[in-house]
């Protein structure tokens, strides 16, 4: 049943070191200031789950937190490189995690197997690819009626699901508005689930009730942290902060200049920090 805590509080009773931890949002609601309160609390040996890692996770991978990463995709959207996941995979700085590269549809459907409870995911795809070559989880089933091949890779079931939301009301259910991505299955698929939100508000009384409610019953902790997906979007309330991308490029391409900025802004800095960031970005 979900309890509204400070990010500090949720982090620290929810996210232990060697878990395996989902940090989604597809485009817009990336769970910023959950991920930076888990760099503050120091927490190491996690299995890092994505569908498409960003500056979110460079920043957690350059700060040596990541054991395993599980991903589809990694790069520094609009803008290029993650340099410093390039640098853990070819320099092994500050360590080397293991890696394990899907499709989106293998996550994406690897999630929703997790969230029914299934062992595996069965679909379509990988047909011609070479990726299995060097990822051991994608294999081959036949179909029992059909005797089609299909792809199948294991259910993704985290320890924990970390995503940022819109609103929630005063009992924990969570509303999630836009691009939704994976953040549903997540949640379900997940065994502990941490939630940061733009609002707790009274109710949705006023809201279509087919918006996308995730219930105060698969949520262990709701944060609230306004601007907490800051520099990406929350729809209805901030723009994505394009400047910022294109700054991180120049920041992560030293180890210095990297940590420098960790230091500053995540170590030395507080969940309020956010909602001062996206100031101009407000939508009005």
């Amino acid at each position: 049943m979900a309890r509204i805590l400070t990010l500090k509080d949720a982090v620290g009773e929810l996210i232990r070191d060697g878990d395996t931890v989902a940090f989604e949002g597809f485009t817009h609601l990336i769970p910023m200031a959950a991920a930076h309160e888990t760099i503050r609390q120091r927490r190491k040996d996690l299995t890092l789950i994505r569908m498409t890692p960003d500056i979110i996770y460079d920043q957690m991978i350059g700060m040596g937190m990541a054991r395993k990463l599980i991903f589809s995709f990694a790069g520094n959207p609009g803008v290029g490189l993650l340099r410093r996941l390039r640098d853990t995979v070819e320099n092994g700085w500050p360590n080397r995690p293991e890696i394990e590269e899907h499709s989106h549809a293998a996550m994406a459907n690897a999630y929703e197997a997790g969230a029914a409870g299934l062992p595996c995911a069965v679909f379509r795809g990988y047909l011609g690819a070479d990726l299995r070559k060097v990822n051991a989880n994608i294999r081959s089933v036949t179909c029992p009626f059909s005797g089609e091949e299909l792809a199948a890779v294991p259910a993704i079931r985290p320890d924990v699901a970390v995503i940022h939301a819109q609103k929630a009301n005063r009992r924990g259910d969570v509303l999630v508005e836009g691009i939704v991505g994976v953040q549903k299955e997540v949640v379900l698929a997940a065994k502990r689930a941490l939630v940061t939100v733009e609002e707790v508000v009274g109710d949705f009384d006023d809201l279509h009730p087919n918006l996308c409610v995730l219930p105060h019953w698969t949520i262990d902790a709701v944060c609230p942290v306004p601007g907490g997906a800051h520099p990406s979007y929350a729809y209805g309330y901030y723009k994505r902060d394009n400047a910022a991308y294109l700054e991180w490029d120049r920041i992560s391409a030293d180890r210095d200049s990297f940590l420098a900025w960790m230091k500053a802004n995540v170590l030395e800095a507080g969940p309020e920090v956010f909602a001062e960031r996206v100031g101009t970005l407000r939508n009005g």
